[in-house]
């Protein structure tokens, strides 16, 4: 179990958060969309409400980017630097967020505790054999704590 406060933010420093409780899960996309959006081979996302993140200085502005599916994802970006901080999934809406924990000051604190979209993951990229890979969607009834989906739940029942 993951515990303790997060705090993170954007390089140039104008936006800074804090996610007041832990993810309700981390996994590490492999999709071509998490590849464009982080620049690099794979984004790890943590899965939270977006009531547990409290912003500390900064407005994100919010970026609306077209998906390989046609439909669209919001990305909340600091407006200075343009380095994107968290997302809005279209099958999730408003009310979850999946920080990019590259963002955190302390990203080894989270694990990946799955990987999707494994399909287009990179050749080079050596996945683990003991944490579940999907090459699409995981199941995460499988996947996650019973305490994650619950909490999920929760934040997609809120009105």
């Amino acid at each position: 179990m993951i515990d303790g406060v997060f705090e993170g933010g954007c390089i140039c420093g104008a936006v800074r958060y804090r996610l007041t409780r832990a993810p309700i899960f981390v996994h590490c996309c492999h999709c071509t969309e998490c590849q464009r959006i982080s620049g690099s081979a794979f984004a790890v996302n943590a899965i939270i409400e977006m009531k547990r993140i409290t912003l500390l200085s900064g407005d994100p502005r919010a970026c609306v980017v077209p998906t390989d599916t046609g439909r669209t994802q919001t990305l909340l970006r600091c407006p200075e630097c343009g380095i994107a901080l968290w997302s809005h999934h279209p099958d999730l809406g408003t009310r979850v967020a999946l920080v990019f924990t590259g963002t955190l000051d302390q990203p080894g604190r989270l694990t990946p505790g799955a990987h999707c979209f494994t399909r287009s993951k990179l050749p080079w990229v050596v996945l683990p054999s003991d944490v579940p890979a999907a090459e699409g969607h995981y199941d995460s009834e499988a996947c996650w704590p019973r305490e994650g989906q619950e909490r999920l739940g929760v934040a997609l029942g809120d009105a």
